[in-house]
This record gives structure tokens, sequence and C-alpha cells, in this order.
């Protein structure tokens, strides 16, 4: 019998209803048995998390430096492990799940510095004779909801930053891909993790999800995931006025002008909008290139796109895994009929394809002769599906480009210095890249978004601190 995987409530392991975890590269393999947690057991790590606050909040900082140093050791040195534990559950290839595991690590080393170089000020009055000090506090009590398509390093980069600056933790992850969450939170327990410091509820958004939007015990929220989603912890969020930070969706454009590199442009675009399965927010599934170089990169890219290989995550040599779980790999086919139906011509891939094991596996899929108002160019599918727009030049580039209710991440290919500094300042985006793929990011810098991609203080790097903590002026009269 496969072993279960607990809840970690109140420092305690509590068992629940069983739901088995799936291989979207063979559905036949179960990858483990993970607890589905109830909304009282969501009340109940929100009430440990509350009273482990009052002493976590006020332990010293080489304490929390110490044990997040010992977790970002621990993953670096199971990364191949827990590398391929991701890959299964989740379907990334093995090279993308072991980079994930090693950027969780590094997450965690540098938040581990970061308790070390917690700053403050100290100001003079402007009434003589009195002292002002400005400091960070811990918030409290902090909800994290993390989505399926980053496992183990969405996690990590909201959990590191929260105990590093002394909150306490209650965390559901997606219910697709629990055993990464859970993998870190073993983790953290054996490295000297106090009781309740972290409460792992892994089971239903409906459930779990809703009894932590709705608890006014929660002081703080972060969630990354759907759009609707993301509305819905919004206004539970206002109604108990708790800060939140949303991380959502994108319909992230690249523009390859007439003088781009070409073999750049195409490797640039297809890392993006294929790699990973096309499951990333930061991927670009809208191409918008000029009329000089657009007959020559579509053919470019029609015979880079035939020689990537889909097949089983696991295997050596596969460049792209399979689709989720069929709920998604329903989706990608739906935006792919919708875009047949608009005049969109499919001019690679869309099909599904048979591997060795049962799976969820789709053809990388390339759209041409797509118009900017079509659904498949305003809409986010979240699969291998990308569509070029054919404009005039560069000006018309930048307004289509912008031309979307999201705004995380934008690039564009170009040896002009002219046209990428422009681009830099003017993309409605988070995230500009220029000669890179949209989808790859630093652990150490801020990430996030702009109009209905993002909401409330950036993450990752020091930005962090803006969300996980409050500030507090303090006055003294000597």
């Amino acid at each position: 019998m496969t072993e279960l995987h607990k809840n970690y409530i109140g420092g305690e392991w509590v068992a629940g209803d069983a739901r088995p975890n799936i291989n979207p590269s063979n559905t036949n393999e179960v990858v483990g048995e993970f607890a589905q947690g109830t909304a009282a057991d969501a009340k109940a790590a929100i009430d440990a998390a509350a009273l482990a606050f009052k002493t976590w909040s006020q332990s010293g900082i080489q304490q929390r430096h110490d044990i997040l140093k010992a977790t970002g050791d621990e993953l670096l040195a199971r990364k191949e492990e827990i590398g391929r534990l991701l890959s299964r559950e989740e379907g990334k290839t093995l090279p993308e799940g072991i980079g994930e595991t090693t950027r969780a690590a590094q997450i965690f080393h540098f938040f581990a510095g970061e308790t070390l170089r917690l700053a403050g000020e100290i100001l003079p009055s402007v009434r003589p004779g009195i002292d002002v000090s400005i400091t960070r506090e811990p918030v409290g009590v902090v909800g994290l909801i993390t989505p399926w398509n980053f496992p183990i390093a969405i996690p990590a980069w909201k959990i590191a930053p929260a105990l590093a600056y002394g909150n306490t933790v209650v965390i559901k992850p997606a219910d697709l891909v629990p055993a990464c969450t859970w993998t870190i939170v073993d983790i953290l327990v054996r490295n000297g993790l106090p009781k309740g410091v972290l409460n792992l509820v892994m089971g239903r958004g409906s459930v779990v999800g809703q009894a932590i939007l709705e608890s006014p015990k929660v002081n703080a929220l972060s969630f990354t995931g759907s759009v609707g989603t993301g509305k819905k912890v919004a206004e539970a969020s206002i109604a108990v006025m708790r800060k939140f930070q949303l991380e959502m969706g994108g319909k992230n454009p690249t523009i390859v002008l007439d003088d781009a590199d070409l073999k750049v442009a195409v490797e640039s675009t297809v890392n993006s909008a294929f790699f990973s399965t096309g499951q990333r927010c930061t991927a670009s599934s809208r191409l918008i290139v000029t009329e000089k170089i657009h007959d020559q990169y579509v053919e470019a890219m029609a015979k880079r796109m035939k020689d990537l290989v889909v097949d089983d995550a696991i295997k050596q040599g596969t460049h792209i895994g399979p689709v989720v779980d069929q709920s998604q790999l329903d989706q990608d086919e739906r935006y792919i009929q919708i875009a047949k139906d608009e005049g969109g011509t499919l001019a690679v891939g869309g099909n599904r394809i048979e591997r060795d094991n049962p799976g969820f596996f789709l053809e990388p899929t390339l759209f041409t002769g797509t118009t900017p108002e079509m659904r498949i160019n305003k809409e986010e599918v979240f699969g291998p599906v990308a569509s070029v727009i054919k404009v005039a030049d560069y000006d018309e580039a930048l307004a289509v480009a912008n031309d979307t209710p999201f705004g995380l991440s934008a690039g564009i290919v170009t040896t002009s210095l002219k046209h990428a500094s422009h681009f830099k300042r003017n993309a409605e985006a988070g995230m500009v890249m220029v000669n890179l793929p949209t989808a790859g990011v630093d652990y150490h810098v801020p990430f996030g978004g702009r109009k209905g991609s993002s909401y409330g203080p950036r993450e990752q790097g020091k930005y962090a601190v803006e969300f996980f903590t409050t500030v507090k002026t303090a006055y003294t009269q000597p």
C-alpha cells in the first residue's frame, strides 16, 4: 500500500482522505497518496500559526538563517531526486525539474542571507531632542496559495521570505502537485522549524482555500493562479482588511523586428512559447513579427519545431513533456479549434500524440495569419500554443504588444539599440527581455507585472520585504 503523505498542522502530521497524485506522462503511475484537508483542518492550522507567531516573530535572526540555509543545502543536495519527483507530478522535463529544484534551493539561501540584512533607519526629529526609528516587523499569519505549474519554485519564493521576516505560514498547494510542497515542509521541519510556524493543508481550493480566505486571523495572503480566483482573493481580503498579493495571468508578446538575428529569434521564441509545455505565466504566446522577416521567421520556426521531441518528462532527449492533466489538455484543444474557426492558419502541430505510456501529450502548435482581435491573441491558453501576428513596423508592433489587459512579461528581438531602448521604456509589462526568452527570470530580483497580471508588492529578491513586513515609526524623547 502506498504511504499516505499527511498534512502538517500545529507541529503534527495529520491524516485525511487520500487523493492520488497522477503522473501526466504515464497516467497508470500514482506518484503518491496525499491527504485531503478539510475546512476544520485549515482553521486549526490558522489557529496554530497565530499561536506560534508570538514566539517566532521574536525569534533570533541566526535561528531563522540557520533553518533556511539548511533547507537550501538539503534541496541542493537532493536536486536530482526532487527534480525527478517534480517532473513525475507536473510533467516538466527532467532537466527543467532539476533546474527548478536548484532554483528553490537558491531562493532559500538568498532569504537565509536576508534575515541578517534586515535594516531600519534612525533619523532626527524636526523637534529637537527627539529620536525617530523606522523598523520593519513581520505582518503576522500569512496564507499562501500556490499553483501547479511551478510546484517547488513558487512555494519556495513565498515560504522562504515569509519565514525569514518572522511570519508564520499556512500554505495550500495546488491539488494537482502537492508532493513538492510536502517535501519542502518536511525538510524545514527536520531542520528545526518550531511547531506551528509552518502549516501545510492540502486539499480542494473550494474547501481549504475558501477557509483561508474567510479567516480574519490571516493577516496577509499571497496568491498565484488564475485571474478569476485572484479576484475572489482580493474581494475576500478587502472584506477583512488584510494585505494581499496577486500573481495571475499573462498574454505575453515577443516582437521580432526585421533586423533581428534569425537564430536568436527562433531559439528565444521556441523557448518562450513551448518549453515547460507552455505552462508558464511568463510564456510568450503572441509572436509579433514585422513583414520583411515574417516569412523567413515562420519557415525557420516550423523547421525548428518539428525537431522538438514530445515524450515522457523523465525520458532522456525529451524537449517537451505532457500537458499537466486532462482538463488542461481539453482547454488547449478548445483554443486550437477556436483559432481555426477564427481563420488562423495552422502552420505546425495541433494534434494529440500517442506515446508508449498513456499521457497528456500535445504537439507544439503554431498559428499564422492571426490578427490582434482574435481570441487566440486575447485569452490565455496556458499550453504549447502560439500565434504569429504580422505587422508593418516597430511602431505597430509596440501598439499590438501593449494591446492586452495583461502586463507580466514582454520581449523583443532586435539588433537595434534604439528600438531595444525604446521598448524597455514603453512596453507595458513588469518584466522586459531583449534578445532573451520571456520566461527566464532570476531569483534575486523582483518578479511581477502590471495591469491584470499582478497586484500588490513584487515577489522575490529584496523587494519581497515590502509584502512580508509592516513598517513601524517610533519616537523617543530620552
